[in-house]
């Protein structure tokens, strides 16, 4: 310690003697470096906090904010229903006869098909029931002519359902068969029977108004003609339907599909 004072006392008078600035400045330096204390080295450091000492936060990482999820596409929304095909009650429906009907072979109660012809529409021009459609109709009424008078016979047809595009809707209304006619059937016991009725019934009244075997016979001629005539205004003729001829429906009530 005693040589630290020596060497600062020696320093300064040699600043008192007449340096200059230089010298001034070196002598404070080496005064400061005097004055410096001793830094023990070997000390161990540590990086723990003392006792009591708040920690230090440390900085967290930012994580990046995740993206949001993109909201799905809303469902379209349903389309309309179509509005439906109506035909109103009163339309007529072309049809052909799909096989023959004959008073002579048909009964009461059997059921026939006809085929659509054309195309048949609603008043938006939308086909209702297409060509090649099916209807199924009953035989609700069929006779034949028993006279001369009776120039079409009894025929009702009833149509009872329609087929299109293999589904089957319910049907109402009438049916009229165009193409009708009567057909001949061939002479029968009962048309003999007629003939010969007459003929007896002229011979008594000839034998009764002429008195003798000749007015018998005339009147025999007489009433075998009336008896012919009789069968003849009389003789049975069947009602045709000849085989695709022309059928019409009329609905009797208003048809949806």
């Amino acid at each position: 310690m005693a040589s630290k004072r020596l060497a600062v006392l020696t320093v300064a008078l040699l600043a008192g003697c007449g340096g200059g600035g230089s010298d001034r400045a070196a002598a404070d330096s080496l005064s400061r470096d005097l004055q410096r204390l001793p830094v023990d080295s070997s000390a161990t450091l540590s990086d723990r906090a003392e006792p009591g000492a708040e920690p230090v936060a440390q900085p967290v990482a930012s994580r990046p904010k995740p993206k949001p999820r993109p909201r799905p596409a809303p469902a379209p929304a349903p389309a309309p229903a179509p509005a439906p095909k109506i035909l109103a009650s009163g339309t007529v429906v072309p049809t052909a006869i799909d096989r023959e009907i004959s008073s002579k072979v048909n009964k009461a109660g059997e059921t026939v098909t006809t085929t659509v012809s054309h195309d048949v529409t609603d008043s938006r021009g939308r086909v209702v029931i297409p060509a090649g459609a099916r209807v199924t109709l009953t035989i609700a009424e069929i006779h034949e002519s028993e006279n001369k008078g009776d120039k079409t016979g009894k025929l009702t047809l009833t149509p009872t359902s329609l087929e299109v595009n293999g589904r089957s809707y319910a049907l109402a209304g009438s049916a009229d068969a165009l193409d009708r006619y009567l057909k001949d059937r061939p002479t029968n016991a009962g048309d003999v029977a007629k003939v010969g009725a007459g003929t007896a019934a002229g011979a008594i009244v000839g034998r009764v108004i002429g008195g003798n075997t000749k007015g018998a016979v005339i009147g025999g001629i007489i009433g075998g003609a009336v008896g012919t005539q009789r069968a003849i205004e009389t003789q049975d003729r069947d009602v045709v339907v000849p085989s695709g001829s022309r059928v019409e429906l009329t609905l009797s009530q208003e048809l949806a599909l």
